[in-house]
């Protein structure tokens, strides 16, 4: 997972719970990443192959409507459907980019090597466990979590993926609104964001991206 840097210790973030669900789960903040071998962590001589990493990234809203409910969809440069199976099966791993709409966004464009990656669109077929606790530019909208579980699920061919990886997040939005009710969480101030720094402030997750 690539977070925003304001994304970071914002409640009801997801992106951390999700990382520690998963075994070789990684959770990198910053802005920009010279390549997937940086973003990755690895060393010189531990080289990722791009075309066996996915990037799981909405865009637009026709790429979002193009995609069924319920389905994963890989697509390429121009958004249109890749009907070949065989480089699901032969990736080793995705990246997700965590942060509000627009902090996704800025982290798509801020690192033009995700382009050499295949590229998934998530339709998930249920309802996020935010509620009404954030609002949403799209109704197919759900966490990072969220969306990195239902990813996972269609790629490894295992639904229950979904109920197990979403339990813990399920459980935080439920304390939060035994104490809080339906108040949303408060947005941050807005301050600039410096990579490898440690904002003092909290924020409000509005995304998946």
């Amino acid at each position: 997972m690539l977070q925003h840097p304001q994304e970071q210790d914002v409640e009801l973030g997801s992106a951390r719970l999700l990382t520690l669900g998963l075994a070789r789960g990684r959770l990198r903040v910053g802005l920009s990443w010279p390549n997937l071998t940086k973003a990755l962590g690895r060393k010189a001589g531990e080289e990722a192959d791009p075309r066996r990493w996915a990037v799981l990234y909405m865009g637009s809203g026709d790429d979002a409507t193009a995609t069924e409910p319920g389905t994963l969809r890989l697509v390429d440069k121009k958004g249109q459907t890749v009907e070949d199976p065989t480089v699901l099966a032969d990736l080793e791993g995705i990246i997700l980019l965590d942060g509000s709409w627009s902090q996704a966004k800025a982290l798509w464009w801020r690192n033009a090597w995700l382009l050499k990656l295949r590229r998934l669109i998530v339709h998930p077929d249920f309802v996020s466990a935010y509620g009404n606790l954030r609002r949403e530019p799209r109704r197919e909208s759900v966490s990072t979590l969220e969306a990195g579980a239902f990813a996972l699920a269609k790629l490894e061919g295992d639904d229950t993926l979904v109920e197990r990886l979403r339990a813990p997040f399920i459980a935080l939005v439920e304390r939060y609104r035994a104490v809080r009710g339906d108040r949303p969480p408060k947005l941050a101030a807005n301050r600039p964001a410096t990579a490898g720094r440690k904002p003092d402030w909290r924020g409000r997750n509005r995304r998946p991206r």
